[in-house]
């Protein structure tokens, strides 16, 4: 299985740098079997029955990216160099593993400056990561990473714009509960209040579960054979509750639908062990490609993703390499807009 089997020319004007306004105004690709339907997402619920259960993720975005200064005094006078920072992971001791940049400019020990309040230390050097320790914690460090932080925008569209105090609101899920992510479950960005009440309103059940999604899901695939590529790991939990709901709509018949492939990875996950859905807590790094035997999934929304991407992967499992293929076809003829702030599909393969 090669790299080049997920590729597929994508025009640049077809990257969405804005969210469709209201949220559920996006267009909406749905794939049922063999046939292609354009729509929008307010249709959604033409496609949902009675009986199924959507699974949504309620991880929380936190505004990783800061923006500081470290100062150095040395025999030829004080220098001074900016100094990017991108939060990806919490260390134990409140450190945080970090993107530094540039990392040659900072040495062990000094200290960038965020804010009046907010300073970080480097402690170490760690496979091209850098480990700060912060001078707050708990609530008053995310207070006072609220005020300083903007939001991780996927470097797709970081390249074409900057991020800005619009994206607090717009890179967040209206569902967001348990802080932990540096990127967002992009296809639940679409859900807006009045949708997930017409939702409810038709029988259609909800259940939550969380997967922190790292910034590893930006990693490109460098290997010819993808079979061998090692995938990043992201922190989730499926709790007794949420497993407890998902098996009760499988056993009435209900279809369990994922909303965005951070919660589908997070379900399989769970299910590995046994076959069937159990509570599951931990670290996960499945890597789903074609041949992957779903035991959880019925069907996927989700938004349309990076050419030789672990996600196009993912939907190629789900609906075969060759749909998979023309479903994007499709979307690239009808100027779909892709990517974390674009359009979505509903992927129901055939039973």
């Amino acid at each position: 299985m090669k790299l080049d089997d997920f590729d597929f020319d994508l025009p640049e004007g077809l990257i969405a740098t804005r969210p469709a306004r209201p949220r559920s105004a996006a267009r909406l690709l749905v794939a049922d079997g063999d046939t292609i339907t354009d729509a929008t997402v307010t249709d959604l619920t033409d496609w949902l029955r009675p009986g199924d259960r959507l699974v949504l993720n309620d991880t929380r975005v936190i505004p990783a990216r800061l923006s500081g200064t470290r100062r150095r005094i040395s025999d030829a006078g004080e220098t001074e160099a900016r100094i990017e920072v991108t939060l990806l992971q919490p260390r134990a001791g409140g450190h945080w593993a970090t993107l530094l940049k540039p990392l040659k400019k900072i040495r062990e020990g000094e200290v960038i400056r965020f804010t009046d309040d907010l300073s970080a230390s480097l402690e170490a050097k760690e496979d091209g990561q850098g480990i700060l320790s912060f001078n707050l914690t708990g609530p008053d460090f995310d207070a006072a990473l609220a005020e300083a932080g903007n939001m991780p925008l996927p470097p797709y569209i970081a390249a074409l714009r900057a991020p800005d105090a619009q994206d607090k609101t717009d890179y967040q899920t209206v569902w967001a509960r348990h802080s932990g992510a540096v990127a967002a479950p992009t296809a639940s960005l679409h859900f807006d209040d009045a949708l997930l009440a017409r939702i409810a309103a038709m029988g259609v059940d909800i259940t939550h579960v969380t997967l922190h999604v790292g910034a590893g899901t930006f990693l490109p695939v460098k290997v010819e054979d993808v079979t061998t590529h090692k995938m990043h790991a992201e922190w989730g939990e499926v709790t007794e509750q949420a497993a407890a709901q998902i098996a009760a709509t499988q056993a009435a018949g209900g279809r369990i639908i994922p909303v965005g492939t951070t919660a589908l990875r997070l379900i399989e996950s769970a299910a590995r062990g046994t076959g069937q859905i159990a509570p599951w807590r931990g670290e996960t790094d499945i890597f789903i490609y074609p041949g992957f035997e779903f035991r959880v999934t019925d069907a996927l929304m989700t938004n349309f993703h990076l050419p030789k991407s672990t996600l196009m992967m993912l939907v190629a499992a789900l609906m075969g390499p060759e749909r998979i293929r023309t479903i994007y076809d499709h979307a690239v003829r009808e100027k779909y807009r892709f990517f974390s702030y674009g359009d979505a599909s509903l992927l129901i393969p055939p039973r």
